[in-house]
């Protein structure tokens, strides 16, 4: 079996090395300053854990690698302004979006795209980096540098936010994971929940849209589309090229894991639609200190980073699941008491969609 070549070598990249080992597929994350001939890519696949890169002599080498899967599609889906024109092209639902050129747009933005402006940077700006909450009277505050390099979308009162995870191999064959409900804080993923029936309505006009952009751009490996729920709708925000914190719950849920799936897809491997049998909760780890603790759980699976602690810092997460709703919420009532204190709004909230979905 080939070896695949992971371009980044951060919690993505290592993750997909853990999914290879039992498959017996060599995964060799790099990072992007690694001298090319230290690195084993002339006989491996290439995949990435990252949309964008600086240029160094690794990347330039890798840019001429035809066994480099997505190479073309990358840099398309890192800026925002094709990535959204890419969405009104296929009439797929979005957020009413314009470029930031000017500070003379203004008036106009306002008056067609209302007075609750996101100004989000073209490329860049993640975990709510790069972005600014706008309303009249307050653009004037924004550095004079985002202009030309920013779009503008319409603010969304939504109502919930999801995430879908599919993958889809050169053959054009989909197969997908339920939905994944998500909870954000402050721009940063803190918790997400799925369940092994998702709502049929909001399933099917996922995958739909999700299908679309992965079969116009011929895409193949894992994909993540975050949404919006407005009413009965769903209303993209963003696409990741890659495994998505909001599909790590699938370690552990799933029969196959978002990082397995992607290694069958890129490696022209069986491609069967994942069962999940339970729901799941996944609980970022951001700028906390590991506590072995945590492992008295007999539901907790921790997926430590090995990053050094940081404020904001993605540095684990946890994953439980369980078919007992009992057991579960007893589980993620333990670990309140085993985090700091601001996770406990994150947990309620699991434990609310929990008694949601318990109560159908």
């Amino acid at each position: 079996m080939k070896p695949v070549c992971v371009l980044g070598n951060g919690q993505l990249g290592r993750m997909l090395r853990q999914a290879g080992e039992p498959l017996g597929i060599a995964v060799f994350p790099v990072g992007l300053d690694a001298e090319p001939e230290a690195v084993p890519y002339q006989q491996s696949v290439i995949t990435a854990e990252i949309e964008r890169w600086p240029e160094t002599p690794l990347t330039k080498e890798l840019a001429l690698h035809n066994a480099f899967i997505n190479r073309d599609i990358f840099p398309r889906l890192a800026d925002r302004f094709p990535q959204k024109s890419l969405f009104d092209s296929l009439g797929l639902a979005t957020a009413p979006w314009a470029s930031l050129d000017a500070k003379a747009q203004w008036p106009e933005l306002f008056a067609t795209l209302g007075d609750f402006l996101i100004v989000k940077r073209r490329t860049g700006g993640y975990d709510g980096r790069g972005q600014w909450r706008v309303s009249p009277g307050n653009e004037a505050n924004l550095p004079d540098e985002i202009y030309g390099n920013c779009i503008v979308e319409q603010g969304i009162p939504f109502d919930a936010e999801v995430s879908v995870i599919g993958a889809r191999n050169r053959a054009g064959e989909c197969v997908f994971y339920p939905i994944t409900h998500n909870l954000h804080q402050e721009g940063i993923l803190r918790t997400s929940v799925a369940f092994p029936n998702a709502n049929h309505s909001q399933q099917q006009q996922a995958q739909a849209m999700l299908s679309a952009v992965m079969n116009e751009l011929d895409y193949v490996g894992v994909m993540a589309m975050e949404c919006f729920v407005v009413g009965d709708k769903l209303l993209i925000n963003e696409l990741a090229p890659r495994v998505h914190n909001s599909g790590h719950w699938t370690q552990n849920g799933a029969s196959i894991s978002q990082f397995e799936l992607h290694l069958r897809a890129i490696l022209d491997l069986p491609m069967p639609s994942p069962t999940v049998f339970n729901p799941s909760v996944m609980v970022n780890l951001i700028g906390t200190e590991l506590n072995q603790q945590w492992l008295s759980l007999p539901l907790v699976h921790l997926h430590w980073y090995e990053k050094d602690v940081r404020p904001v810092r993605k540095v684990g997460h946890l994953n439980l699941t369980h078919s007992c709703p009992t057991e579960l919420a007893d589980s993620l009532n333990s670990l309140v008491e085993l985090l700091p204190n601001e996770y406990k709004s994150g947990i309620d909230w699991a434990k609310e969609k929990l008694n949601w979905y318990y109560s159908q």
